[in-house]
């Protein structure tokens, strides 16, 4: 079996100048209505916005690599690092404050040049232990192949299906010189596509002991980054990847695999995996309203209440139902939270129940509870 890395003409890559082109003016026409969208909020919505992208983006991009965090632990530590004040924030372990590191350089500092000791640093982060699991691994410094190749498997011993071997560790400095250089010297191609190429060139390379995957979606993020022009993250591809998964890595095996091969000299042929790219970051985009409707209805109910009188106490509630309140809002809540007396939350609830924001809840209870109003 022959794989793309062995092919006399990689890392030369080709792909249908037919297809792929009509495919990415719809994400590009995408990008452009989402980012303008988003630029029309207030900069505290942009940074919720922000702040919910970042989060599900390092959360699912691990899950993708069977690593599951702490949604909680991750909020915060990409919240102290935007340097938003957000109350209750708690503590994270080192393991999530690293791969939220990691995302975040790769993200706020895109304009910055892709480089060896950057993406030592990267790894360092994520493996801020040396360990992977209970194994010891080679951390901040390219594999070394002493355990043997780099081999993805799976079934039982002696009837193993190979999915993928990488390139021999003697390769790997000379490689990923290369691919370095070509990142930060390409003018010709659209940076869109130059992320998809960049996604499935480094984790062919595989230059790492683990994380590689995990460092490639960082280093498409970063390119999307540059191709947005804008260090504002409010599309997830890594969601949307974890939602397709099993199609990610069949794809990435036959592309690997060397399905479509050589064109005629013209070099390897990418179009399936561009166009699966393309097509997932597509649904990505047009899923972000899904995944910021929380933010987007805020945006709206704060437009509708721009001359509403409300005081701080009422506006932090109505911020907290409109967030999701867990359990019901009840005036004793209403009074531990904003720290005023009984008698106070309950003017507070009253107004806002009388300017139709607030309503009564319909079920029984010993406690009267509220939730937002119809309309909101």
């Amino acid at each position: 079996m022959q794989f793309i890395h062995q092919l006399e003409s990689w890392p030369k890559f080709n792909w249908d100048h037919k297809q792929i082109p009509t495919l990415l003016g719809v994400v590009r026409n995408r990008q452009g209505r989402l980012m303008g969208r988003m630029e029309a909020l207030g900069f505290s919505l942009r940074a919720e916005a922000m702040l919910e992208t970042l989060t599900m983006d390092v959360i699912k991009s691990s899950e993708i690599e069977g690593v599951i965090l702490d949604p909680k632990q991750v909020r915060s530590s990409v919240a102290r690092r935007l340097g938003m004040d957000i109350a209750g924030l708690g503590s994270s372990d080192r393991h999530v404050d690293g791969v939220v590191e990691m995302m975040l350089d790769a993200t706020q500092n895109f304009k910055k040049p892709l480089t060896r000791k950057r993406l030592f640093a990267w790894h360092a982060a994520l493996f801020p232990s040396g360990h992977s699991g209970l194994a010891k691994i080679g951390v901040g410094a390219w594999r070394d192949d002493r355990h043997g190749p780099m081999t993805v498997v799976s079934g039982p011993i002696g009837r193993e299906r190979v999915h993928f071997q990488a390139p021999e560790a003697v390769r790997i400095n000379d490689e990923m010189k290369r691919f370095l250089d070509w990142f930060e010297t390409h003018s010709d191609v659209d940076p869109v596509i130059v992320a998809g190429i960049a996604h499935l060139w480094f984790v062919t390379i595989h230059p790492f002991d683990d994380g590689n995957g995990r460092i490639a979606r960082a280093i498409m993020d970063m390119q999307l980054a540059r191709a947005d022009g804008s260090s504002q993250r409010f599309y997830s591809m890594s969601s949307q990847i974890r939602k397709e998964h099993a199609a990610y890595y069949d794809i990435l095996e036959k592309t690997q695999k060397g399905i479509g091969r050589e064109t005629m000299g013209a070099g390897i042929d990418i179009t399936l995996w561009l166009k699966w790219y393309l097509e997932c970051l597509d649904r990505t985009l047009v899923g972000t309203e899904t995944i910021l409707a929380v933010v987007f209805r805020k945006a709206r109910f704060w437009e509708r209440h721009a001359e509403s009188s409300m005081n701080e106490r009422q506006r932090l509630m109505a911020n907290k139902l409109l967030d999701g309140f867990e359990g019901k809002l009840t005036s004793s809540k209403w009074a531990k939270i904003t720290k005023c007396s009984h008698d106070t939350s309950l003017r507070d609830i009253l107004d806002l129940v009388e300017k139709g924001i607030l309503q009564k809840e319909t079920a029984g209870g010993r406690s009267t509870s509220y939730i937002m109003g119809n309309d909101h």
